[in-house]
């Protein structure tokens, strides 16, 4: 059943509420076989692009679809897509198993299908428990039960990791990297960066509702230099060697170190030696996802302010060319808000 045929495409998404631009003209793939993750600032529009993938809003313009179909088109979404948008729709004096057989009966799987997710998602032993009773992240595992019913070829999930403990995380990561390695597509929204770094494949970055980049995570590191901090004993002589010896991108840092960019720690530690300078401190800084994802949606809010900035998109932070697969967007846009809030779907496929 899972041929990676489950393809992921949103094409020139548009959204608005009123006089409000939540999403402009987004596009992006999501492929089978990978974990991408979804990621942009509060008020990018990931909530409302995962709304419309789901069918329960309506785009304006532009398509959102799923092997080519859109959500109402899929005959039983159940069977193809299992999403997570909030796990807070549970019933608190019903069992998770009762839960669980509920949406087993609605969506025509057998109850041995319930046993078998309370199994995968750990919540064996809490099977006759009242989910009122259940902790943050108990609820999130039943949530993701509820969504592997159908064992559906595609996952998407708004904030999977929110109320896990390190373990549940670790878990977590695992599970999605398997359940990808069987050909199917998973896509992840979350706000938590360094974990979801260690997670996902591919990723999507959005900002003011349209697309800053989308590709594999590690061409996306590439297309950032590294840096060397080092911290010596005299500062201007290993400069001066450093010039010498070819080095000629060199900054002072705010604690007294020098960050240089185009070399390696070797080369520096080499230079320092042989111009008798000591060194106290030497590592190489290399761009993590927070920074690149920093850097690609700095312009979104200003830090302090609570207006957006002024219309206009005209090129990416200095430095940033077209990272080798990704993609970067075209100049111009109209400057997006955020939408108003929606009210909560209940049912299978999601909650709002």
């Amino acid at each position: 059943m899972h041929d990676r045929s489950g393809r992921i495409a949103v094409q020139n998404l548009t959204k608005q509420f009123g006089p409000i631009t939540a999403v402009q003209n987004l596009t992006f793939a999501v492929e089978p076989g990978s974990v991408t993750g979804f990621l942009g600032p509060n008020g990018a529009g990931k909530t409302t692009t995962l709304r419309m993938l789901l069918g329960l809003v309506t785009p304006t313009t532009g398509s959102a679809t799923i092997n080519g179909k859109s959500h109402n088109g899929l005959g039983n979404p159940a069977r193809v897509v299992g999403s997570v948008l909030e796990n807070e729709g549970f019933h608190p004096k019903r069992t998770a198993r009762n839960h669980l057989r509920v949406y087993a009966a609605a969506i025509g799987v057998p109850d041995q299908r319930v046993d078998q997710v309370l199994s995968l998602v750990g919540l064996t032993s809490a099977a006759d428990r009242n989910a009122g009773d259940f902790s943050l992240g108990m609820r999130q595992r039943l949530a993701l039960a509820t969504a592997l019913l159908g064992d559906p070829q595609v996952l998407v999930l708004d904030e999977p990791a929110n109320g896990l403990d390190p373990e549940g995380i670790a878990w977590l990561r695992t599970f999605l990297r398997s359940y990808a390695r069987e050909g199917r597509t998973v896509l992840v929204s979350s706000h938590l960066l360094a974990e979801v770094e260690q997670t996902i494949d591919q990723v999507v970055i959005i900002s003011r509702g349209q697309t800053m980049y989308q590709g594999r995570v590690d061409h996306l590191r590439q297309s950032q230099q590294s840096r060397v901090i080092v911290q010596s004993s005299d500062p201007n002589a290993l400069v001066t060697a450093l010039r010498k010896a070819g080095v000629s991108d060199v900054q002072p840092t705010p604690d007294g170190s020098l960050a240089l960019i185009g070399s390696s720690a070797r080369q520096v530690g080499d230079v320092a030696l042989a111009a008798g300078v000591a060194i106290y401190g030497l590592h190489e800084d290399s761009a993590d996802l927070e920074k690149m994802f920093l850097q690609l949606t700095s312009g979104q809010y200003a830090a302090g302010q609570q207006q957006p900035p002024p219309p206009g998109y005209g090129t990416p932070p200095q430095g940033w060319g077209p990272p080798p697969g990704g993609q970067l967007p075209p100049p111009g846009y109209q400057q997006p808000g955020r939408p108003g809030p929606q009210q909560g779907h209940q049912g299978w496929g999601g909650q709002g």
